[in-house]
């Protein structure tokens, strides 16, 4: 996983626990991988994980079965939804919208594109 500067890592670690819950690599109830596991797999700190962990604990997305692991709440694709859309349209829409203003970008492309990145991304194979 590349690291951004300008972001927290712990964050960073979240959005990706974030986007494979999204994804459905794991499910509502799945164990997904412990503190050290996922230390070793993205190479930080595992203080770091648990930071993410308890990140996502507060924001309802996981949870701890004490002595077993990490696992995914029965409402946990909802929560990292609402957590990412309320995120993505308070920082990233406006960004994305003044660059659509600027750069002259029409509906119809923007369609066009959105339509060719779903095939390209999320067909299933």
């Amino acid at each position: 996983m590349e690291f951004r500067n300008n972001e927290a890592i712990y964050l960073q670690i979240a959005s990706h626990v974030s986007e494979n819950i999204l994804l459905g690599k794991w499910l509502p109830e799945d164990k997904i991988p412990s503190v050290r596991e996922l230390a070793v797999q993205l190479q930080v700190n595992p203080n770091t994980v648990m930071r993410t962990f308890e990140y996502l604990q507060n924001q309802e997305v996981i949870y701890n079965k004490r002595g077993i692991g990490f696992f995914v709440t029965p409402e946990g694709v909802e929560k990292v939804k609402h957590h990412r859309k309320e995120r993505f349209l308070q920082q990233d829409l406006p960004e994305f919208f003044r660059n659509v203003f600027l750069l002259d970008i029409s509906l119809d492309e923007l369609q066009k594109r959105y339509e060719q990145f779903k095939t390209e991304h999320f067909t299933l194979k």
